[in-house]
Protein backbone atom coordinates (compact mmCIF):
# COMPACT_ATOMS: atom_id res chain seq x y z
CA UNK A 1 0.00 0.00 0.00
CA UNK A 2 2.84 2.20 0.92
CA UNK A 3 4.29 1.52 -2.78
CA UNK A 4 1.64 2.95 -4.43
CA UNK A 5 1.15 6.27 -1.98
CA UNK A 6 4.77 6.71 -2.75
CA UNK A 7 4.38 6.18 -6.89
CA UNK A 8 1.51 9.05 -6.34
CA UNK A 9 4.00 11.24 -4.55
CA UNK A 10 6.33 10.76 -6.94
CA UNK A 11 4.36 11.12 -10.11
CA UNK A 12 2.13 14.16 -9.27
CA UNK A 13 3.47 18.06 -9.12
CA UNK A 14 3.78 19.69 -5.46
CA UNK A 15 0.43 21.71 -6.30
CA UNK A 16 -1.24 18.45 -7.14
CA UNK A 17 -0.31 16.44 -3.99
CA UNK A 18 -0.93 19.06 -2.04
CA UNK A 19 -4.86 19.07 -3.30
CA UNK A 20 -4.89 15.57 -2.65
CA UNK A 21 -4.31 16.04 1.04
CA UNK A 22 -6.93 19.16 0.97
CA UNK A 23 -9.34 16.82 -0.21
CA UNK A 24 -8.39 13.86 2.18
CA UNK A 25 -8.93 16.37 5.24
CA UNK A 26 -12.73 17.35 3.54
CA UNK A 27 -13.98 14.03 2.97
CA UNK A 28 -12.46 13.20 6.17
CA UNK A 29 -14.45 16.20 8.12
CA UNK A 30 -17.37 14.92 6.12
CA UNK A 31 -16.92 11.10 6.62
CA UNK A 32 -17.52 10.41 3.36
CA UNK A 33 -14.78 7.91 1.50
CA UNK A 34 -12.36 9.52 -1.17
CA UNK A 35 -10.61 7.63 -3.79
CA UNK A 36 -8.49 8.72 -6.60
CA UNK A 37 -9.87 7.68 -9.30
CA UNK A 38 -10.00 7.09 -13.37
CA UNK A 39 -7.54 9.33 -15.43
CA UNK A 40 -5.20 10.32 -12.47
CA UNK A 41 -4.55 5.94 -11.66
CA UNK A 42 -4.27 5.51 -15.76
CA UNK A 43 -1.64 8.18 -15.64
CA UNK A 44 0.15 7.10 -12.76
CA UNK A 45 0.25 3.62 -13.67
CA UNK A 46 1.13 3.69 -17.23
CA UNK A 47 4.47 6.29 -16.66
CA UNK A 48 2.26 9.32 -17.84
CA UNK A 49 1.98 12.95 -16.89
CA UNK A 50 -1.09 13.50 -14.49
CA UNK A 51 -2.86 16.37 -15.92
CA UNK A 52 -6.10 16.26 -14.19
CA UNK A 53 -7.16 14.57 -10.53
CA UNK A 54 -10.27 12.82 -10.66
CA UNK A 55 -11.63 12.15 -7.22
CA UNK A 56 -14.69 9.93 -6.42
CA UNK A 57 -16.94 9.93 -3.29
CA UNK A 58 -18.94 7.45 -1.70
CA UNK A 59 -21.54 10.45 -1.32
CA UNK A 60 -22.87 13.64 -2.95
CA UNK A 61 -19.92 14.76 -4.38
CA UNK A 62 -21.45 18.57 -5.08
CA UNK A 63 -21.52 19.09 -1.23
CA UNK A 64 -18.04 18.39 -1.04
CA UNK A 65 -17.27 20.49 -3.92
CA UNK A 66 -18.56 23.28 -1.99
CA UNK A 67 -16.39 22.77 1.08
CA UNK A 68 -13.26 23.08 -0.96
CA UNK A 69 -15.09 26.23 -2.39
CA UNK A 70 -15.22 27.44 0.90
CA UNK A 71 -11.41 26.30 0.82
CA UNK A 72 -10.23 28.66 -1.91
CA UNK A 73 -11.17 26.21 -4.84
CA UNK A 74 -13.74 27.47 -7.80
CA UNK A 75 -16.18 25.77 -9.27
CA UNK A 76 -15.84 25.97 -13.02
CA UNK A 77 -18.54 23.35 -13.88
CA UNK A 78 -21.29 21.26 -12.46
CA UNK A 79 -23.58 18.30 -13.10
CA UNK A 80 -26.54 17.53 -11.66
CA UNK A 81 -27.72 14.29 -12.72
CA UNK A 82 -24.36 12.30 -11.91
CA UNK A 83 -23.66 14.94 -8.82
CA UNK A 84 -20.43 16.03 -10.22
CA UNK A 85 -18.21 19.01 -10.34
CA UNK A 86 -15.05 20.39 -12.18
CA UNK A 87 -13.44 22.49 -10.06
CA UNK A 88 -9.67 24.75 -10.60
CA UNK A 89 -7.50 24.83 -7.43
CA UNK A 90 -4.50 27.29 -6.29
CA UNK A 91 -1.51 26.53 -8.48
CA UNK A 92 -3.85 25.77 -11.17
CA UNK A 93 -4.50 22.25 -10.33
CA UNK A 94 -7.83 21.06 -12.56
CA UNK A 95 -10.16 18.31 -11.23
CA UNK A 96 -13.54 16.46 -10.92
CA UNK A 97 -15.28 15.35 -8.18
CA UNK A 98 -18.03 12.60 -9.01
CA UNK A 99 -20.04 10.76 -7.09
CA UNK A 100 -19.69 7.34 -6.70
CA UNK A 101 -22.51 5.45 -8.88
CA UNK A 102 -23.85 3.46 -11.28
CA UNK A 103 -25.34 4.04 -14.87
CA UNK A 104 -28.34 2.62 -17.02
CA UNK A 105 -29.40 3.09 -19.95
CA UNK A 106 -32.80 2.74 -21.04
CA UNK A 107 -31.90 4.03 -24.68
CA UNK A 108 -28.62 3.85 -26.07
CA UNK A 109 -26.76 7.35 -26.72
CA UNK A 110 -29.76 8.88 -24.07
CA UNK A 111 -29.39 10.06 -20.61
CA UNK A 112 -28.66 7.36 -18.09
CA UNK A 113 -30.54 6.34 -15.13
CA UNK A 114 -27.99 7.48 -12.36
CA UNK A 115 -28.32 6.27 -8.97
CA UNK A 116 -25.97 6.33 -5.82
CA UNK A 117 -23.44 3.31 -5.91
CA UNK A 118 -20.30 1.78 -3.96
CA UNK A 119 -16.57 2.53 -5.18
CA UNK A 120 -16.76 -1.13 -6.47
CA UNK A 121 -20.38 -0.63 -8.05
CA UNK A 122 -18.62 2.58 -9.90
CA UNK A 123 -15.54 0.85 -11.21
CA UNK A 124 -17.60 -1.95 -13.07
CA UNK A 125 -19.47 0.58 -14.93
CA UNK A 126 -17.04 2.87 -16.91
CA UNK A 127 -15.90 2.79 -20.46
CA UNK A 128 -12.29 0.42 -20.16
CA UNK A 129 -10.43 -1.28 -18.14
CA UNK A 130 -7.62 1.29 -17.80
CA UNK A 131 -9.82 3.67 -16.74
CA UNK A 132 -11.69 1.44 -13.83
CA UNK A 133 -8.97 1.79 -10.73
CA UNK A 134 -8.88 3.79 -7.76
CA UNK A 135 -6.54 4.10 -4.79
CA UNK A 136 -8.28 4.50 -1.50
CA UNK A 137 -7.31 7.78 0.20
CA UNK A 138 -9.07 7.07 3.52
CA UNK A 139 -7.34 6.64 6.72
CA UNK A 140 -7.88 2.94 7.85
CA UNK A 141 -7.33 1.98 4.09
CA UNK A 142 -5.14 4.74 2.47
CA UNK A 143 -3.04 3.54 -0.68
CA UNK A 144 -5.10 0.43 -1.18
CA UNK A 145 -5.35 0.12 -4.96
CA UNK A 146 -9.28 -1.04 -6.34
CA UNK A 147 -9.24 -2.72 -9.65
CA UNK A 148 -12.22 -4.69 -10.27
CA UNK A 149 -11.71 -5.10 -13.87
CA UNK A 150 -8.02 -5.96 -13.97
CA UNK A 151 -7.01 -2.82 -15.48
CA UNK A 152 -3.65 -2.48 -14.14
CA UNK A 153 -2.49 -6.29 -16.17
CA UNK A 154 -3.86 -3.92 -19.40
CA UNK A 155 -1.85 -1.17 -18.52
CA UNK A 156 0.96 -3.44 -18.28
CA UNK A 157 0.37 -4.67 -21.59
CA UNK A 158 -0.58 -1.29 -23.18
CA UNK A 159 -4.34 -2.59 -23.98
CA UNK A 160 -7.37 -0.68 -24.52
CA UNK A 161 -9.99 -3.34 -23.45
CA UNK A 162 -13.78 -2.22 -22.63
CA UNK A 163 -15.48 -3.64 -19.74
CA UNK A 164 -18.94 -4.33 -20.84
CA UNK A 165 -19.91 -6.31 -24.30
CA UNK A 166 -22.27 -3.37 -24.70
CA UNK A 167 -20.55 -0.67 -23.71
CA UNK A 168 -20.55 1.02 -27.01
CA UNK A 169 -24.36 0.37 -27.57
CA UNK A 170 -25.15 1.65 -24.32
CA UNK A 171 -22.99 5.22 -24.89
CA UNK A 172 -21.81 5.20 -28.57
CA UNK A 173 -19.71 8.39 -28.02
CA UNK A 174 -17.55 5.89 -26.20
CA UNK A 175 -16.30 4.80 -29.80
CA UNK A 176 -14.58 8.27 -30.29
CA UNK A 177 -13.45 8.19 -26.60
CA UNK A 178 -11.51 4.69 -27.75
CA UNK A 179 -9.93 6.20 -30.60
CA UNK A 180 -8.76 9.32 -28.90
CA UNK A 181 -7.07 7.33 -25.93
CA UNK A 182 -5.55 4.83 -28.52
CA UNK A 183 -4.11 7.85 -30.10
CA UNK A 184 -2.97 9.56 -26.88
CA UNK A 185 -1.80 6.33 -24.66
CA UNK A 186 -0.28 4.31 -27.64
CA UNK A 187 -1.78 1.52 -26.63
CA UNK A 188 -3.58 -1.42 -28.74
CA UNK A 189 -7.10 -2.13 -29.02
CA UNK A 190 -8.09 -5.55 -27.60
CA UNK A 191 -9.18 -7.90 -29.87
CA UNK A 192 -12.59 -8.34 -28.77
CA UNK A 193 -13.18 -4.60 -27.92
CA UNK A 194 -12.39 -3.87 -31.89
CA UNK A 195 -15.46 -6.76 -32.61
CA UNK A 196 -17.51 -4.68 -30.44
CA UNK A 197 -16.26 -1.33 -31.66
CA UNK A 198 -16.82 -3.05 -35.57
CA UNK A 199 -20.60 -4.42 -34.25
CA UNK A 200 -21.39 -1.11 -33.13
CA UNK A 201 -20.27 0.97 -36.07
CA UNK A 202 -22.92 -2.00 -38.36
CA UNK A 203 -25.45 -1.23 -36.21
CA UNK A 204 -25.78 2.51 -36.83
CA UNK A 205 -24.90 3.39 -33.41
CA UNK A 206 -22.82 6.11 -34.47
CA UNK A 207 -25.71 7.89 -35.76
CA UNK A 208 -27.41 8.01 -32.43
CA UNK A 209 -24.45 9.94 -30.71
CA UNK A 210 -26.72 13.25 -29.24
CA UNK A 211 -24.66 17.09 -30.75
CA UNK A 212 -23.83 17.08 -26.46
CA UNK A 213 -22.28 13.83 -26.72
CA UNK A 214 -20.21 15.07 -29.95
CA UNK A 215 -19.10 18.76 -28.28
CA UNK A 216 -17.91 17.18 -24.96
CA UNK A 217 -15.84 14.74 -27.16
CA UNK A 218 -14.24 17.72 -28.89
CA UNK A 219 -13.72 19.79 -25.94
CA UNK A 220 -11.55 16.88 -24.97
CA UNK A 221 -10.12 16.48 -28.08
CA UNK A 222 -9.30 20.53 -27.73
CA UNK A 223 -6.68 19.80 -25.20
CA UNK A 224 -5.18 16.48 -26.59
CA UNK A 225 -1.56 17.01 -26.98
CA UNK A 226 -1.03 15.02 -29.80
CA UNK A 227 -4.02 16.85 -31.72
CA UNK A 228 -2.25 16.69 -35.12
CA UNK A 229 -2.24 11.98 -34.65
CA UNK A 230 -5.62 12.36 -33.06
CA UNK A 231 -7.59 14.20 -36.50
CA UNK A 232 -5.62 11.99 -38.98
CA UNK A 233 -6.79 8.74 -37.09
CA UNK A 234 -10.40 10.23 -36.51
CA UNK A 235 -10.08 11.22 -40.51
CA UNK A 236 -8.81 7.02 -40.95
CA UNK A 237 -11.71 5.88 -39.21
CA UNK A 238 -14.39 8.28 -40.80
CA UNK A 239 -15.78 9.35 -37.61
CA UNK A 240 -14.18 13.16 -38.36
CA UNK A 241 -17.76 12.68 -40.63
CA UNK A 242 -19.90 13.18 -37.63
CA UNK A 243 -18.99 16.93 -37.10
CA UNK A 244 -19.36 17.67 -40.82
CA UNK A 245 -18.98 15.89 -43.94
CA UNK A 246 -16.68 18.81 -45.26
CA UNK A 247 -14.07 17.62 -42.95
CA UNK A 248 -13.56 14.03 -44.53
CA UNK A 249 -11.10 15.54 -47.48
CA UNK A 250 -8.38 18.51 -47.67
CA UNK A 251 -10.66 21.07 -45.73
CA UNK A 252 -9.65 19.27 -42.62
CA UNK A 253 -6.61 20.66 -41.85
CA UNK A 254 -3.90 18.56 -41.10
CA UNK A 255 -0.89 20.61 -41.93
CA UNK A 256 -1.95 23.19 -39.33
CA UNK A 257 -3.12 20.87 -36.72
CA UNK A 258 0.21 18.81 -36.96
CA UNK A 259 1.94 22.44 -36.63
CA UNK A 260 -0.36 23.04 -33.13
CA UNK A 261 0.65 19.56 -32.11
CA UNK A 262 4.33 20.53 -32.52
CA UNK A 263 4.04 23.59 -30.63
CA UNK A 264 2.10 21.93 -27.75
CA UNK A 265 5.14 19.97 -27.34
CA UNK A 266 6.96 22.75 -26.06
CA UNK A 267 5.08 23.95 -23.36
CA UNK A 268 5.29 21.86 -20.02
CA UNK A 269 1.82 19.62 -19.15
CA UNK A 270 0.63 21.99 -16.41
CA UNK A 271 0.67 25.28 -18.66
CA UNK A 272 -2.47 26.51 -17.99
CA UNK A 273 -4.69 27.32 -21.33
CA UNK A 274 -7.70 27.11 -22.90
CA UNK A 275 -7.10 24.38 -25.94
CA UNK A 276 -10.75 24.77 -27.43
CA UNK A 277 -10.56 28.49 -29.36
CA UNK A 278 -7.24 27.76 -31.20
CA UNK A 279 -8.36 24.00 -31.68
CA UNK A 280 -11.66 25.71 -33.29
CA UNK A 281 -9.48 27.78 -35.33
CA UNK A 282 -7.54 25.24 -36.85
CA UNK A 283 -10.47 23.01 -37.43
CA UNK A 284 -12.95 25.44 -39.01
CA UNK A 285 -10.05 27.50 -41.06
CA UNK A 286 -11.10 26.05 -44.24
CA UNK A 287 -14.73 25.82 -43.92
CA UNK A 288 -17.20 28.32 -45.18
CA UNK A 289 -19.45 29.82 -43.55
CA UNK A 290 -22.19 27.58 -44.15
CA UNK A 291 -20.25 24.65 -43.43
CA UNK A 292 -19.12 26.05 -39.82
CA UNK A 293 -22.52 26.88 -39.13
CA UNK A 294 -23.03 23.41 -39.76
CA UNK A 295 -20.74 21.88 -37.75
CA UNK A 296 -21.42 24.43 -34.71
CA UNK A 297 -24.82 22.97 -34.83
CA UNK A 298 -23.71 19.54 -34.86
CA UNK A 299 -21.59 19.90 -31.68
CA UNK A 300 -24.26 21.71 -30.01
CA UNK A 301 -21.44 24.68 -29.78
CA UNK A 302 -22.01 27.37 -27.01
CA UNK A 303 -22.05 30.98 -28.37
CA UNK A 304 -19.48 32.01 -26.22
CA UNK A 305 -17.36 29.19 -27.72
CA UNK A 306 -17.94 30.24 -31.21
CA UNK A 307 -17.35 33.89 -30.72
CA UNK A 308 -13.99 33.11 -28.61
CA UNK A 309 -12.14 32.18 -31.91
CA UNK A 310 -12.27 36.14 -33.12
CA UNK A 311 -11.18 37.18 -29.82
CA UNK A 312 -8.37 34.92 -29.92
CA UNK A 313 -7.14 36.07 -32.97
CA UNK A 314 -7.41 39.81 -32.20
CA UNK A 315 -5.88 39.62 -28.94
CA UNK A 316 -2.73 37.31 -30.57
CA UNK A 317 -2.60 39.68 -33.09
CA UNK A 318 -1.74 42.38 -30.27
CA UNK A 319 0.22 40.27 -28.52
CA UNK A 320 2.05 39.41 -31.68
CA UNK A 321 3.03 43.76 -31.77
CA UNK A 322 4.27 43.60 -28.30
CA UNK A 323 6.82 40.80 -28.68
CA UNK A 324 8.19 42.89 -31.84
CA UNK A 325 8.84 46.09 -29.78
CA UNK A 326 12.73 46.70 -29.22
CA UNK A 327 12.20 47.75 -25.89
CA UNK A 328 12.28 43.98 -24.79
CA UNK A 329 16.00 43.32 -24.20
CA UNK A 330 16.03 41.92 -20.82
CA UNK A 331 14.85 38.39 -19.92
CA UNK A 332 12.68 38.98 -17.53
CA UNK A 333 10.82 41.92 -19.51
CA UNK A 334 10.06 39.15 -22.28
CA UNK A 335 9.10 36.87 -18.99
CA UNK A 336 6.74 39.10 -17.80
CA UNK A 337 4.67 39.87 -20.94
CA UNK A 338 4.44 35.94 -21.64
CA UNK A 339 3.43 35.14 -17.99
CA UNK A 340 0.73 37.71 -17.96
CA UNK A 341 -0.93 36.00 -21.57
CA UNK A 342 -3.25 33.32 -21.48
CA UNK A 343 -1.39 30.31 -22.52
CA UNK A 344 -3.52 29.51 -25.98
CA UNK A 345 -2.73 33.03 -27.38
CA UNK A 346 1.06 32.13 -27.07
CA UNK A 347 0.40 28.82 -28.72
CA UNK A 348 -1.99 30.50 -31.44
CA UNK A 349 1.40 32.72 -32.19
CA UNK A 350 3.76 29.77 -32.42
CA UNK A 351 1.37 28.07 -35.28
CA UNK A 352 0.55 31.62 -36.99
CA UNK A 353 2.94 34.20 -36.54
CA UNK A 354 4.94 34.72 -39.69
CA UNK A 355 7.33 36.79 -37.96
CA UNK A 356 10.56 35.21 -36.97
CA UNK A 357 11.20 37.20 -33.78
CA UNK A 358 8.66 36.62 -32.24
CA UNK A 359 8.52 32.84 -32.72
CA UNK A 360 12.46 32.81 -31.65
CA UNK A 361 11.17 34.54 -28.35
CA UNK A 362 8.54 32.66 -27.67
CA UNK A 363 10.81 29.34 -27.68
CA UNK A 364 13.41 31.18 -25.52
CA UNK A 365 10.60 31.98 -23.35
CA UNK A 366 9.48 28.02 -23.27
CA UNK A 367 13.30 26.42 -23.40
CA UNK A 368 15.27 28.87 -21.34
CA UNK A 369 13.31 31.37 -19.56
CA UNK A 370 10.48 29.36 -17.74
CA UNK A 371 12.62 26.33 -16.42
CA UNK A 372 14.89 29.25 -15.28
CA UNK A 373 12.44 30.51 -13.27
CA UNK A 374 11.37 27.26 -11.64
CA UNK A 375 15.04 27.17 -10.01
CA UNK A 376 13.77 30.25 -7.50
CA UNK A 377 11.86 27.85 -5.14
CA UNK A 378 9.98 29.19 -1.83
CA UNK A 379 12.49 28.02 0.43
CA UNK A 380 15.25 29.99 -1.53
CA UNK A 381 12.81 33.21 -1.00
CA UNK A 382 12.11 32.16 2.56
CA UNK A 383 16.36 32.32 3.43
CA UNK A 384 16.74 35.42 1.82
CA UNK A 385 13.77 37.68 3.18
CA UNK A 386 12.96 36.24 7.05
CA UNK A 387 9.19 36.62 8.09
CA UNK A 388 7.41 36.80 4.80
CA UNK A 389 4.76 34.55 4.50
CA UNK A 390 4.76 32.11 1.81
CA UNK A 391 1.43 32.89 -0.34
CA UNK A 392 1.01 36.87 0.67
CA UNK A 393 1.25 39.38 -1.74
CA UNK A 394 4.48 40.36 -0.12
CA UNK A 395 5.82 36.83 -0.50
CA UNK A 396 4.72 36.39 -3.79
CA UNK A 397 6.62 40.21 -5.12
CA UNK A 398 9.99 38.88 -3.35
CA UNK A 399 9.55 35.71 -5.14
CA UNK A 400 8.97 37.67 -8.42
CA UNK A 401 11.70 40.01 -8.17
CA UNK A 402 14.28 36.92 -7.32
CA UNK A 403 12.87 35.78 -10.90
CA UNK A 404 13.69 38.73 -12.24
CA UNK A 405 17.19 38.73 -10.98
CA UNK A 406 18.05 35.27 -11.92
CA UNK A 407 16.88 35.82 -15.58
CA UNK A 408 18.80 39.08 -15.94
CA UNK A 409 21.84 37.28 -14.64
CA UNK A 410 22.01 33.96 -16.62
CA UNK A 411 25.31 34.06 -18.26
CA UNK A 412 24.63 34.74 -21.84
CA UNK A 413 26.18 31.46 -24.26
CA UNK A 414 29.80 32.95 -25.33
CA UNK A 415 30.58 33.85 -28.74
CA UNK A 416 32.71 30.94 -30.33
CA UNK A 417 36.24 32.18 -30.67
CA UNK A 418 36.90 33.47 -34.57
CA UNK A 419 38.71 30.82 -36.81
CA UNK A 420 42.22 31.99 -37.04
CA UNK A 421 43.03 33.07 -40.61
CA UNK A 422 44.35 30.88 -43.64
CA UNK A 423 47.83 31.07 -43.87
CA UNK A 424 49.83 33.06 -46.57
CA UNK A 425 50.23 31.26 -50.02
CA UNK A 426 53.50 30.15 -49.80
CA UNK A 427 56.11 31.20 -52.59
CA UNK A 428 57.59 28.51 -54.41
CA UNK A 429 60.86 28.71 -52.97
CA UNK A 430 59.42 27.49 -50.45
CA UNK A 431 57.52 25.24 -50.86
CA UNK A 432 60.48 23.59 -53.18
CA UNK A 433 60.74 22.32 -56.88
CA UNK A 434 57.57 21.27 -58.14
CA UNK A 435 57.15 17.98 -61.08
CA UNK A 436 58.87 19.15 -64.22
CA UNK A 437 56.13 20.24 -67.15
CA UNK A 438 57.15 17.45 -69.99
CA UNK A 439 58.77 18.65 -72.80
Amino acid sequence: MSDYMFMLESHLSTDQFRVVGEMQKLAGAAGANLFLTGGALRDMLGGFPVRDLDFTVETNALKLAKAAEKHGATILSTDDLRKSAEMRFAGGVTAEIGMARTEKFPKSGGKPQVAPATIHEDLRCRDFTVNAIALSLNKASLGLPIDPTNGVGDIERKELRAIHNYSFYDDPSRMLRLIRFKVRLGYAIDERTRLQYENAREAEMLTRITADALGAELRHAANEPLAGDLMKALEEEKLIELYSPALAGPKLNLATFQKLQKARQLVPVDYRMNGMPLFLTVLMEKLNAKERSALVSAAALTKAEVGSIAKLEAAAKKLDKDLRSPKLQKASQLYQVLMKAPGEMVIYLLVYSEQRLVQDRIRNYFQKYLPASLEITDEMVVAAHAGLVPGTPKFLRAKEEMIYTRLDSRPKKPAPEPEPPPPPPMSSFARGPGPRAPR
